[in-house]
């Protein structure tokens, strides 16, 4: 599903990732760990497509990403990839439906076929009766959820979540890691997750350690 070779990222003097070979097999649901500044988010956005590397190779569902024009790459990260965020960044003016169906519209796919399946999603999640509420009338572990159904919505093969637990209570960390791995049983997406909750990691499928830029185990 995704493949990363030597892939090298400075900012100015500072190589942050210093050579990464990496494989992520479709389904899997692995972990990225590593102290701060060891790279973590860095290699996740590369991931994402949302940062170039200077060298190196990303294939992502069997297409060279690096080898896009910038409007292929967004029509590709926008078909293939979905993010959640440590802050939901959900918009504070659209509802809960609404905030699940936007990258869909941006896609310009028809709003009824996705406010049908923003709704389904919604259900999933057990959020069905707080679909017309908005971000700041949900509670934090209810935000986040929602935050991983508008990640789903355009059914991408890949979820990047970066730190998707760092900002909620435990009740709530345990309610979404155990989100994670239903999802994947139901969908078959693969997610791969910043994080430095060591119950989360621990319970991923795979743990890969990053340190001072380069993958230790």
């Amino acid at each position: 599903m995704i493949t990363l070779q030597n892939i090298h990222k400075s900012f100015g003097t500072l190589e942050v990732l210093r050579g990464i070979d990496l494989h992520i097999a479709a389904h899997e649901v692995v972990s990225i760990v590593g102290p701060s500044g060891a790279g973590k988010t860095t290699l996740l956005q590369v991931l994402g497509t949302l940062l170039r590397p200077e060298q190196g190779e990303v294939n992502i569902a069997g297409q060279d990403v690096l080898k896009l024009r910038r409007a292929s790459l967004a029509r590709f990260r926008g078909k293939h990839l979905g993010f959640v965020f440590q802050f939901h960044q959900l918009l504070p003016e659209f509802t809960a439906l609404e905030n699940v169906m936007l990258p869909g519209l941006i896609a310009h796919r028809s709003r009824r076929a996705l406010k049908e399946e923003a709704l389904h999603l919604l259900t999933f999640m057990g959020l069905a009766d707080r679909a017309s509420h908005k971000p700041n009338e949900l509670s934090g572990g209810e935000a986040q959820r929602v935050a991983v159904a508008r990640a789903l919505i355009n059914q991408p093969d890949v979820v990047l979540a970066d730190e998707p637990s760092g900002s909620l209570d435990s009740a709530n960390k345990q309610e979404l890691h155990n989100l994670f791995f239903k999802l994947r049983e139901e969908t078959g997406q693969t997610f791969v997750i910043v994080t430095h909750d060591e119950t989360l990691a621990a319970t991923t499928d795979r743990i890969i350690h990053l340190k001072d830029g380069v993958i230790t185990a």
